[in-house]
């Protein structure tokens, strides 16, 4: 004897409303990964994601109007860009840091493949653009971020969400450390290929016949070589403290 598989209308407004805050998250959220493939990957993380969540799905009592419920679509779709956004501005600051070191070490004419947008970009920028990627997953963010989205369902089920102006600041004060952050990691080589510049100038002044201009750039992109490697090791540290600050963001966000 056969059956029928029905679904409530309360089940299905109540995954669409959870769907919305989860696909708003990943919309933000960095995944390695090329670009032909990166929005498939997404769709089915966001998926899954959502029926894994199915005892936190709101129940919707009645049948809500279609402009409400587009309403609620949109706060909840608010609400997961904010949390997205919060951790996109972790990886952000690390390409900020890496445009400053290329453009100063004068790897900014070097380009390469980059896997994420298919299109030439800086041989600088892609490197740190691949480690920020690998540290998120590395010192377990991924996790936090689903836990600070499964926290969400609870404090703010679906369609009750209400942006308060504590979280808002917080969220734009996030935003800016992008500078300050990328300004720290660039700092001490844009310091170094300073002093490089300076001191081969002085050498040119002392002895005209002196053609250093020659050797500027090889000087300059060895030494940042160098440097590179010595910065690789303060990467992670510096990593935490930014998600440290991004997850306090972010869970001022969805608190109460």
């Amino acid at each position: 004897m056969g059956g029928d598989l029905l679904v409530s209308t309360a089940t299905l407004l109540g995954f669409l409303l959870t769907l919305a805050r989860v696909a708003g998250v990943f919309v933000f959220v960095p995944m390695p990964g090329a670009s032909g493939l990166i929005n498939p990957a997404r769709a089915i993380l966001a998926l899954g994601l959502t029926i894994a969540l199915y005892p936190l799905w709101p129940h919707i009592a009645g049948y809500p109007s279609a402009g409400t419920m587009v309403m609620w679509l949109i706060v909840e779709a608010a609400l997961g860009i904010g949390i997205g956004l919060a951790v996109a501005f972790v990886t952000e600051a690390f390409l900020v840091g890496a445009q400053a070191m290329s453009l100063q070490a004068g790897y900014a004419f070097a380009s390469t493949f980059d896997p994420n947008t298919q299109a030439d970009s800086g041989v600088v920028v892609v490197l740190m653009q691949i480690v920020a990627s690998l540290l998120f997953f590395t010192t377990g963010l991924d996790r936090e971020v689903i836990r600070i989205f499964a926290r969400s369902m609870e404090t703010y089920p679906a369609g009750s969400f209400v942006l308060s102006r504590d979280a808002a600041a917080q969220l734009l004060a996030m935003g800016s450390t992008i500078f300050s952050t990328g300004l720290r990691l660039a700092l001490p080589i844009i310091a170094v290929m300073v002093m490089i510049d300076i001191s081969l100038a002085l050498l040119g002044r002392v002895n005209a016949q002196l053609h250093l201009t020659i050797v500027a750039f090889p000087v300059k992109m060895l030494m940042f070589l160098t440097l590179l490697g010595w910065l690789a090791l303060l990467l992670p540290v510096l990593f935490r403290a930014q998600s440290g600050a991004m997850l306090t963001a972010a869970k001022g966000l969805i608190a109460r």
